[in-house]
Formats: structure tokens, C-alpha cells, sequence
């Protein structure tokens, strides 16, 4: 008798830097969601596919949850609030080390009343002692219904393995949604100026990263071989084109070699990688821009 498959959507939410995209990253052994210490690293809702042996677990890694504070920040919120309402179950995931908070709470009202299983990830979990985790679970028992509240480490991989037979189990029967080989949705020019931001923001501070967008304005293969990546970095201020580009252009070179190196190893081709940074003032509230970097759907 053939064994029923088991396929769905699961969205991972929680405050932003509770470690949503490493989490994501180290359940598909690839790095789908860049990761930085910055809140908000990730912005839309990216999409990674893991295959059980009779399942398969379409993961929606959503921006963190946080107060908007401009266009950009309303959209990215709607995009998480939406993913909510398309999904087979939530898992919630709170970092072991961060203190039960406001943003928490806020999260935990908008999963109430789900006709899905949520269930609370403790992520981490190698930063804590055992006598403080027991702590944590019985706080976040009394706050919300869990269907089940997991404990793990995507550093240590420990409990991974159990984290996604769980998920399984709370599956529905339904179809292969995407061909065992595809790891992610993702457009390869999207994937590029995701990367391509992931290391500007690993190289700059304060308000530089927030005022970040990138968007690929080509992609192409040129006839000696080699893939053609044209990139615009946006910014607000001249202040912070000088800070991306750094003293004599070091920190663009440093940022674009190694974006360029991470790039060819995903497409499997030489590339060329062009980085132009343009200032346009206030961009995150420009719905035509927010649009053109993948933000708001085009209609």
C-alpha cells in the first residue's frame, strides 16, 4: 500500500533577530534568507522547499514583526499579516536569550483565533541554561495555546531533525507543490540583490542599513561566458553613498567581491558584478520604487 503524501505552507513568524532566517537556512543546507545582526535583515516573504521522504514543508521566512515607520515598513507588515491567512500552520519563534517582550504579545494577539496549529519555537537554546529554559516554556505555556512548543539550536543543529517530523505530522495530505530539486521560488535576480545587501549591511551601522535597497537592473549572459549582474543601491542621503562606498571605494569593492564570489557559486557561471549607488531622498516611501525592488506586488 503506498504511503499518503503530506505537503503544505508554514509561515515562520517572530520579533525581528530572534533567528528566523538562520533557522530556515540550516533545515534546507542552504542559504536561502540572508542573515546580519540588523533587525529587519529580511523584507519580503522568501520562499524554501524541504522534502521528507513522503512530505514536503514550503517554508515562508516573513519579515520581522515591528512598528512601521515609514511606507516601506507598512507594506512589510502587511506582507507578514497576509502570510498568516495562507498557510497550513505558524511556527512562532522566540530567541531563548531575549526577554518575554511587548513585540511577543503584539505577535501572540495576531495569531489568536487561527484555524492552523502554532507552534511556539525556543531557538537558541545553546545560550541558555536548562533550569532558565524550563522557565521559559512554562512563561510561554501560560500565554497561548500552543500545539507544541519546541526547543532548539540552528548553530548546534540540535532538535532540528524533530522540529521538521513535527511539522510533518501537522501536514494535510496534498501534492508535491515544487520538483525536489528547487530549494526556493526565488527569482536568481532577486536572490542577487539580496545578497548584494546582506553584505553592505554587514559592513555598515546605525541608520545606514535601514536606508538600504537594492535592486538588479540587469542580468544577462555575454558571449564570452560571463553573466553581466548590473545592481542599483539605493540610499537617502549623500551622507550614506559615501559610507557605502567607503574611503577610496574600499567598502564597495570588499562588499562587491564578495557578493560576486557567493553569486557565481549559486548560478554556477563567472559574473561580472557592476554596484552603482544612487541617492533618491525618502525612497522607502515611494510606492512606484517599493514596487520596482519587489516589495508591492506588480498588478
Amino acid at each position: 500500500m503506498t504511503e499518503k503524501f503530506h505537503s503544505g505552507f508554514v509561515a515562520l513568524v517572530g520579533r525581528p533577530n530572534v533567528g528566523k532566517s538562520t533557522l530556515m537556512n540550516t533545515i534546507l543546507g542552504e542559504k536561502i534568507s540572508i542573515v546580519s545582526v540588523h533587525a529587519q535583515t529580511t523584507r519580503n516573504k522568501i520562499t524554501g522547499v524541504w522534502n521528507g521522504k513522503n512530505s514536503q514543508i514550503v517554508f515562508l521566512d516573513t519579515p520581522g514583526m515591528h512598528k512601521p515607520q515609514s511606507k516601506l515598513g507598512e507594506v512589510i507588515r502587511q506582507n507578514t499579516v497576509d502570510a498568516l491567512d495562507e498557510v497550513d500552520a505558524i511556527i512562532f519563534i522566540c530567541a531563548c536569550d531575549d526577554p518575554l517582550g511587548a513585540g511577543d504579545r503584539y505577535i501572540l494577539s495576531l495569531l489568536e483565533g487561527k484555524k492552523v496549529p502554532v507552534i511556539l519555537v525556543l531557538s537558541k537554546i545553546d545560550l541558555i541554561k536548562k533550569e532558565q529554559l524550563l522557565k521559559k516554556i512554562e512563561q510561554y505555556k501560560k500565554l497561548f495555546p500552543f500545539a507544541e512548543i519546541v526547543p532548539l539550536s540552528a548553530k548546534s543543529g540540535e532538535n532540528i531533525e524533530r522540529f521538521t517530523g513535527i511539522i510533518e505530522s501537522y501536514l494535510p495530505e496534498g501534492p508535491k507543490y515544487f520538483p525536489d530539486d528547487m530549494v526556493t521560488d526565488q527569482p536568481e535576480r532577486n536572490i542577487v540583490q539580496e545578497i548584494v545587501r546582506e553584505k553592505l549591511l554587514l559592513r555598515t551601522r546605525e541608520e545606514v542599513p535601514h536606508s538600504i535597497g537594492v535592486f538588479t537592473e540587469e542580468f544577462k549572459e555575454r558571449e564570452n561566458g560571463k553573466v553581466y549582474i548590473r545592481c542599483t543601491i539605493y540610499v537617502e542621503r549623500e551622507s550614506q553613498k559615501r559610507i557605502i562606498i567607503g574611503k577610496k571605494g574600499t567598502l564597495m569593492k570588499e562588499a562587491g567581491k564578495e557578493a560576486r564570489e557567493e553569486i557565481q557559486n549559486l548560478i554556477g557561471a563567472p559574473v561580472y558584478l557592476d554596484l552603482w549607488v544612487k541617492v533618491t531622498k525618502d525612497w522607502k516611501n515611494k510606492t512606484y520604487l517599493l514596487r520596482e525592488l519587489g516589495y508591492i506586488e506588480r498588478k
